[in-house]
């Protein structure tokens, strides 16, 4: 079988953690050819959604960890599979790119997740649907609504709703002097909203990702340690780890 990978860029994937790099190892492992797609190079004309495309040659090794066999500008529809792994932030070229795979699915090409599901359920505000199992939470954007939280709770964390990896996450507490010019940088001064959570200090033991396959979680999971000096830092709660 064919599959290609909507990826980042490769030479900033870190193989030695990375799902997506997993993957491509096991398929080509098992005898598939496995090709990479940057999102940019998704285009339609015609009636037809096409990409320029790598083949890859997979490694065991974490630098470098793949080469390229061949390049080939392709429809969709000519891999038997393409896996959509950008990670965020969630920006409007990702929404486009989610139309242009819509597009490539009615022709026939298997995109999996379902484009409209990943632009829909949005990674961060999928917790209100679970909100049984989540940390006290706020969705806002009027920065007095955020502070008041902050005041109830003495110590919490504070999250743009389009972000990854931990980026731009800070810990506030009540009398942090910074609290202000961090509430109304992550705002734009009420112009986006953001989440703010409940501060849990268990997060300094590390968080860990459930993996689920076909709705069953599978035995192994990934955790994330805090490094030292980050425990009142961007990364104190671990990004989706008190999500």
């Amino acid at each position: 079988m064919k599959f290609a990978f909507i990826l980042d860029p490769l030479d900033g994937l870190k193989a030695y953690k990375d799902s997506s790099v997993a993957m491509m190892r096991v398929a080509a492992k098992r005898g598939h050819e496995v090709w990479a797609i940057q999102r940019g190079a998704l285009t339609w004309r015609d009636g037809r959604v096409a990409a320029r495309a790598q083949k890859l040659a997979l490694g065991s090794e974490d630098q470098p960890w793949c080469g390229i066999e061949a390049e080939a500008t392709l429809p969709l529809t000519a891999w038997d599979a393409v896996l959509m792994r950008q990670d965020p932030p969630f920006d409007f070229e990702y929404v486009a790119a989610t139309w242009l795979l819509e597009r490539a699915e009615a022709e026939g090409a298997r995109i999996w997740n379902k484009p409209r599901a990943i632009r829909d359920h949005s990674e961060k505000v999928a917790i209100a649907e679970f909100p049984q199992f989540a940390p006290t939470t706020l969705i806002a954007r009027d920065p007095a609504d955020v502070h008041a939280l902050i005041d109830e709770l003495g110590d919490v964390i504070l999250k743009p709703l389009d972000g990854m990896g931990g980026s731009s996450i800070f810990r506030v507490l009540k009398d942090d002097p910074n609290r202000n010019v961090i509430v109304e940088t992550l705002t734009d001064f009420g112009a986006r909203s953001i989440m703010a959570q409940r501060y849990l200090p268990a997060i300094a033991h590390g968080d860990k990702r459930i993996l689920l396959i076909a709705g069953e979680p599978v035995p192994y999971c990934l955790a994330r340690i805090p490094r030292p000096g980050e425990s009142r830092g961007n990364l104190a709660a671990g990004g989706k780890g008190v999500a």
